[in-house]
């Protein structure tokens, strides 16, 4: 752990509520705070052509922009050491860059533009799914903190990493945890019937495989109240749905398999931040494993 968390900004009522957020896990991480903005020079900053004067000012305002918003952490966390910087080139390398000495990166999901306008597009596809650090992406300030967090969880390399950062949170938050498996079963045949029972007797089977492995992650953290639920069905519109009580969703990525630009439009991770109530994070093993891929 570097004890450095980072947070993106750029002027969005999304990002204001990333610092937020970031402020906040510092507070309990006992880290430093570094606020950063990404300016890609080649993209315009505003739909018209603005004049040279105009654009050769832009630095001046976003370093402007991070001094008010240092304030505000200044004054909304006491104590917190922070830091800021305004640093030039293509934002999804930039931010990777900063993830890589940071325990988390935090990322609003819109904003005004630039890189936290597309966290949901090209360039948040490759932060989230690349990012040394736990990438953590907040819509908006939860108006309840209910005291939960979820975390999908299959027993895969991939989603060990996730099911850590989660019972790491909410050791931190004095929260408990939801650990969701969601078993897909096949897709219907004219033998689905017949196989019923032994669709049962599978599920029985790997659920029971998935508690004793929850169990030894209840011995690493015994102050963790952390359940599990089952279900069949495909994992997104569970965690989308269980967003809707927690205070943060936890799911796993690999750079392997559906990491590429087609897999990751596709994968559950992309689809539980499109539809997540609430902030989610996407953690991987900061070494990645072989060509095991999961599913949360």
């Amino acid at each position: 752990m570097s004890g450095q968390i980072v947070v993106g900004v750029d002027g969005s009522s999304s990002a204001a509520a990333a610092v937020e957020w970031a402020a906040d896990d510092a507070v309990r991480r006992g880290a430093r705070l570094r606020i950063v903005h990404v300016r890609e020079p080649w993209t315009p900053d505003y739909p018209y052509r603005a004049a040279p004067w105009f654009r050769d000012a832009l630095p001046a305002y976003w370093r402007a922009v991070l001094a008010a918003t240092v304030e505000w952490v200044r004054g909304y966390a006491p104590g917190l050491e922070v830091s800021t910087a305004v640093v030039t080139g293509a934002a999804a390398e930039r931010l990777r860059t900063e993830a890589e000495d940071a325990d988390e990166l935090i990322l609003g999901s819109r904003g005004l533009g630039g890189f936290a306008g597309v966290v949901l597009g090209s360039v948040g596809r490759s932060v989230a799914w690349h990012a040394a650090a736990p990438v953590v992406v907040v819509r908006r300030s939860p108006a309840v903190r209910h005291g939960e967090i979820v975390v999908g969880y299959d027993g895969s390399a991939v989603s060990e990493a996730a099911m850590d950062y989660a019972l790491r949170q909410a050791s931190l938050r004095e929260a408990r945890v939801r650990v969701l498996y969601a078993w897909r079963t096949p897709p219907f045949s004219p033998y689905a019937t017949a196989c019923a029972g032994g669709l049962a007797e599978a599920m029985g089977e790997v659920t029971r495989e998935v508690r004793l492995r929850l169990e030894m992650w209840r011995r690493r953290y015994p102050g963790v109240e952390a359940g599990l639920r089952a279900v069949r069905g495909h994992p997104v519109p569970m965690l989308a749905d269980a967003s809707r009580e927690a205070d943060l969703v936890v799911v796993g990525s690999s750079r392997h398999g559906d990491a590429s630009e087609a897999g990751i439009s596709g994968s559950v991770g992309y689809g539980v931040l499109l539809h997540a109530r609430c902030p989610v994070a996407v953690v991987r093993p900061r070494e990645a494993p072989g060509p095991a891929v999961s599913d949360y």
